[in-house]
């Protein structure tokens, strides 16, 4: 029988500033379940975060910064943490939506780096 393992929080982190600077304390919107890593947009009207996609128009079309740990919020708004500033991060472990194409992945991460969250 063979194991898959998936991303453990924060595990795409190669570096990030001192204490808890690059973190923040996030609400993920109800209606998903993201894995660590997952590429975040913050919906504008509420205030909540989604999964990044460029072609979204609520303004989860930018990406603000990476969930650190899994949140499975399917059943309800669920409290979470984010990378969102001072970081590196490496690009093999990052979670992008299904929808996200090439285009929107360089969107993404030029979003991100001018955080300066920087993808290695």
């Amino acid at each position: 029988m063979a194991l898959t393992e998936i991303n453990r929080a924060g595990e795409f982190i190669i570096s990030e500033g001192n204490g808890t600077y690059s973190r923040s304390a996030i609400t993920v919107v109800s209606g998903q379940t993201l894995a660590a890593g997952t590429v975040l947009g913050k919906i504008t009207a509420s205030g909540k975060y989604k999964a990044y996609d460029d072609d979204n128009v609520d303004g989860s079309e930018a990406a603000v910064g990476i969930l650190y740990a899994d949140v499975d919020a399917s059943g309800g708004d669920l409290p979470g943490i984010m990378i969102c500033r001072t970081a590196e991060v490496a690009d093999s472990l990052l979670v992008w939506a299904s929808t996200n194409d090439a285009g929107d992945k360089t969107a993404g991460k030029d979003d991100l780096a001018a955080l300066g969250i920087i993808i290695r």
